[in-house]
């Protein structure tokens, strides 16, 4: 069974065993959750969500991606800034899809 969730933003497609690196979530690792906004299940599409369809998964670990490197620059006025950003990501086991 393949979905079609939405959290943080983000649509994602998935299916039973899929491993995802979403948003952050206030969520402790090991633990279960639920997401209830699911756009399409087995070609079923809701408007704008699915009723009573969910998608079950487990939290593996959060974490921070990749530092990005942020330069601004003025051309002749010497102005030069640099900046470092990593985001934080939660990373998703999908264990069940509830359709």
């Amino acid at each position: 069974m393949k979905a079609i969730i939405e959290t943080g933003g983000k649509q994602y497609y998935v299916e039973e065993g899929t491993v995802l690196y979403v948003e952050k979530l206030d969520v402790e690792p090991d633990t279960n959750i639920i997401f209830d906004k699911v756009i399409m299940a087995n070609g079923v599409a809701g408007r704008p969500y699915l009723v009573g369809t969910t998608v079950n998964a487990k939290v593996v670990k959060h974490g921070k991606n990749k530092k990005i490197i942020v330069f601004k620059y003025n051309a002749k006025k010497k102005y030069r800034k640099t900046q470092g950003h990593r985001q934080p990501y939660t990373k998703v086991e999908i264990t069940a899809i509830n359709a």
